[in-house]
C-alpha cells in the first residue's frame, strides 16, 4: 500500500547518511514544530527547498514554486504546458522517500536547500529518516501530514514555515468551503442511491485499489462506493489484480480510468460490453497533466478531482461548468491561464464522451 509521499527508504541512502556529515549554519534561525511534533530549528528567510518526493513537490509548486530546487523527475512533454513557464525547467532532483527512490545526500546537498521538506505519512520510519538525514547533514528536515482530510491544515503550515501565510489561507479557505460543500450534499444522500464506482488502472484495466485506499480516497469522499470492497472489518488495502468475471458480479455504474489506452479499448471488448458503466457509457478518463486528478502522486493535486468527481457521481447537486472549474483550480493553484486548446485537451474525456 502506498502513503501519501513514502513506500520505502533505499538502504543507499541510509548508508551514506552513516557517512556523510555536512554542517550547515544560518546568521538567524527561528523555531517551527512539524506535523509529527518535531520542534526543528530552520532559517529566518527560506530561499531553496528539496523536496523529498512527488507529493511534496507539488505541494512547493502550489503554495511557493519560487523556492522549490527541483522536481523528482523532470517534467513530460505533455505536461510542461500545465506548469507556470518559470518552473518548467527546473532540473530533475530525484527522490529520497517514494517508489524508487533516486536521491542520496550528495545529490540533496548539491542543490543547496535551506530546508528538506516531505509531504505525506508520519509514522515512526519517516522520522527516523528525517532525524538521519537532518542529523548527517545539517539541512533542518520537515514532515508534513499528507492525509487529504488534513489538507487546509498542511496549505496554512508550509505557507507559514516559507513566509507567504496570505497565500496558504487563501488555497486553505477553498479547500474547505469545497469540503464543505460536498458533505452538506452528501448528508443528504442514502448511501443506496450513490453511485458504485470501479477505479480501473492499467492497460487492461483489471487493477484497482480496494476501499480505504490511498488510491481510490478521492472516489469515496465524492460520495461513490467502491465496488472492491474487501468487506465489514477488512483492513485489506492498497492495490490489488481482479478479474472480469469479478466486475461483471459487482457491476459497476461507474468506471473512472486515467490510462488512454484502457479507455481507447474498453468500448469494443466484448468482455466489457455487459457491464453498466459501458452500456450507459459512464466510462471517464481522468486528466494526469500536470499532475493526476485521482493521485499520481496523492497530493493537493487530488482537490481538482475531488471536484471532478462530485460532478460526475451528483450533477443536479454539483452542475458547475467544468471548463470553468478547471481554468479557475490551475490559475489559483498551479499558476497558469489555459487557453481553450490547452483546457480542451486536458478534459476531452472527463467530460464523459466514448472513445474512439
Amino acid at each position: 500500500m502506498e502513503d501519501a509521499g513514502h513506500w520505502k527508504i533505499g538502504l543507499p541512502l541510509l548508508i551514506l547518511c552513516s557517512l556523510l556529515v555536512v554542517p550547515v549554519a544560518w546568521a538567524e534561525t527561528r523555531t517551527v514544530t512539524d506535523s509529527a511534533g518535531r520542534t526543528v530549528e530552520v532559517p529566518e528567510t527560506i530561499t531553496r527547498v528539496y523536496a523529498a518526493g512527488p507529493p511534496a513537490s507539488i505541494l512547493l509548486y502550489i503554495v511557493a514554486p519560487e523556492t522549490l530546487t527541483g522536481w523528482p523527475r523532470a517534467p513530460k512533454r505533455e505536461e510542461r504546458p500545465y506548469i507556470a513557464e518559470p518552473y518548467r525547467d527546473l532540473p530533475a532532483t530525484g527522490r529520497l522517500t517514494g517508489r524508487g527512490d533516486t536521491a542520496n545526500l550528495e545529490r540533496v546537498l548539491d542543490t543547496r536547500p535551506d530546508l528538506i521538506l516531505d509531504f505525506g505519512s508520519v509514522r515512526d520510519t519517516y522520522i527516523s529518516l528525517a532525524n538521519a538525514v537532518q542529523g548527517q547533514t545539517g539541512i533542518p528536515y520537515l514532515l508534513i501530514d499528507g492525509r487529504f482530510e488534513n489538507t487546509p491544515a498542511a496549505l496554512r503550515l508550509v505557507a507559514e514555515i516559507l513566509g507567504v501565510p496570505e497565500r496558504g489561507e487563501r488555497l486553505a479557505r477553498y479547500v474547505e468551503q469545497t469540503f464543505a460543500e460536498l458533505d452538506a450534499a452528501l448528508a443528504e444522500i442514502p448511501e443506496s442511491d450513490r453511485p458504485r464506482v470501479y477505479l480501473a488502472r492499467g492497460p487492461d484495466g483489471l487493477e484497482t485499489g480496494l476501499k480505504g485506499s490511498i488510491n481510490t480516497e478521492i472516489i469515496e469522499r465524492a460520495g461513490g462506493r467502491n465496488v472492491a470492497d474487501p468487506g465489514p472489518g477488512s483492513e485489506r488495502r492498497g492495490i490489488v489484480k481482479t478479474s472480469i468475471e469479478q466486475l461483471i458480479v459487482s457491476d459497476p455504474d461507474t468506471i473512472v480510468t486515467w490510462d488512454p489506452n484502457f479507455f481507447s479499448l474498453i468500448w469494443s471488448d466484448p468482455l466489457w460490453a455487459g457491464i453498466t458503466a459501458v452500456r450507459r457509457e459512464r466510462v471517464y478518463l481522468s486528466p494526469i497533466a500536470p499532475f493526476g486528478w485521482i493521485d499520481r502522486p496523492p497530493s493537493v493535486n487530488r482537490i481538482m478531482g475531488l471536484k471532478w468527481l462530485a460532478g460526475l457521481f451528483y450533477p443536479e447537486r454539483f452542475g458547475e461548468d467544468l471548463r470553468t472549474e478547471t481554468r479557475a483550480f490551475y490559475k489559483l493553484f498551479y499558476h497558469v491561464d489555459l487557453d481553450d486548446e490547452e483546457l480542451d485537451r486536458l478534459i476531452a474525456w472527463a467530460e464523459g464522451q466514448p472513445g474512439d
